[in-house]
C-alpha cells in the first residue's frame, strides 16, 4: 500500500498531472479527488482524466474518511476548506495553491499547529534554489545596484504578480532591509523616474508560458540576472509529491520548501 494521496484540485491540468505522476511514482496511493460539484468532469474517474486509466476515483466535491497527506492545487476560494479538513482531522498538507490572501496564509500557519504543512508559492527544485540566491546577491551587490523582477506567465493565470515573484522580492528585501510593502513598484507609466530602493515588478501574460522568473540587478556599467524558466508542468508536480513524501511522519508545524530540499 502506498501513501494515502488526496489531491485537490483533481479535474485541472496541474491536479492530472498529479495523479498521473503520482500513480507514476509507485509512491502513492490516491484515495480521493476533490473539485467542484459543478465542474463539467465531476463523476469521472481521475485516472482516466489523467491519462493512467481508471483507479476507481471519482472527481467530487466529497472528502475521504481516510488519509496521510493532501496536495492542493486548486483556487484560493477552495483553500479554506482543504486547510480546515486537514487541521481538523490532523492529515498532513501540501499546499501550492497561489494568490492566497493574508488570512489564509494565517490560517494556513494556524493549522500547522495541528498538523504538518507545506507551503511554497513555487515547488520547483531550480526555483527554490533561485529564491534562495536572489536575497544573497542583492546583499553583496549593494545599494548601487537596482533591482528588476519580471514574471512571464500563460494567458489563463488568474493571478498577477505571481507568488513566486512575490516571494522573490520578500526574500531580496528581507535580505536587504527593505519593506516590500513601499519597496515594490508594479509596472511603470508615464514620467516615472527610478527612486532608491525601490525593486521594479513586472507581469507578463502570453500564449502558453509555462513560467519564467528574471531578477535583473543593475548599475552603470554592468547588469547581473538571475533566472529560471519552467519548461514543463511537470517539474511543479516532482516537487509537490518530493513534498508529499517527505512530510509523512513530521511533527505538526509549518514548513517550507526549503526545509524539504535541506536548502540553509
Amino acid at each position: 500500500m502506498g501513501i494515502k494521496l488526496v489531491v485537490v484540485g483533481a479535474a485541472g491540468r496541474m491536479g492530472r498531472r498529479i495523479v498521473a505522476m503520482a500513480m507514476e511514482s509507485g509512491r502513492f496511493e490516491p484515495v480521493a479527488a476533490v473539485d467542484a460539484a459543478s465542474h463539467p468532469d465531476a463523476g469521472k474517474d481521475a485516472g482516466v482524466l489523467a491519462g493512467v486509466g481508471a483507479l476507481g476515483v471519482k472527481v467530487s466535491a466529497e472528502w475521504p474518511a481516510g488519509a496521510d497527506v493532501v496536495i492542493d492545487f486548486s483556487l484560493p476560494q477552495a483553500a479554506d476548506a482543504t486547510i480546515e479538513w486537514c487541521a481538523k482531522h490532523g492529515v498532513a498538507l501540501v499546499m501550492g495553491t497561489t494568490g492566497l490572501s493574508d488570512a489564509q496564509k494565517a490560517a494556513l500557519r494556524a493549522a500547522g499547529r495541528k498538523t504538518a504543512v507545506v507551503y511554497a508559492t513555487n515547488m520547483s527544485v531550480g526555483m527554490n534554489v533561485l529564491f534562495s540566491l536572489v536575497g544573497k546577491a542583492a546583499a553583496m551587490l549593494g545599494e548601487a545596484y537596482d533591482i528588476e523582477i519580471i514574471e512571464q506567465h500563460h494567458r489563463f493565470k488568474k493571478d498577477a504578480p505571481s507568488g513566486s515573484a512575490m516571494t522573490l522580492a520578500e526574500n531580496i528585501c528581507e535580505a536587504t532591509g527593505r519593506d516590500a510593502k513601499t519597496a515594490l513598484v508594479h509596472g511603470r507609466s508615464g514620467l516615472a523616474p527610478r527612486k532608491p530602493g525601490e525593486i521594479g515588478m513586472h507581469a507578463v501574460r502570453a500564449g502558453d508560458i509555462t513560467g519564467a522568473h528574471s531578477v535583473m540587478y543593475g548599475t552603470l556599467g554592468e547588469t547581473v540576472t538571475l533566472s529560471h524558466t519552467a519548461h514543463t508542468r511537470d517539474n511543479f508536480v516532482q516537487g509537490a509529491l518530493r513534498a508529499a513524501d517527505w512530510i509523512i511522519g513530521k511533527e505538526a508545524g509549518f514548513y517550507s520548501m526549503r526545509d524539504v530540499l535541506g536548502i540553509k
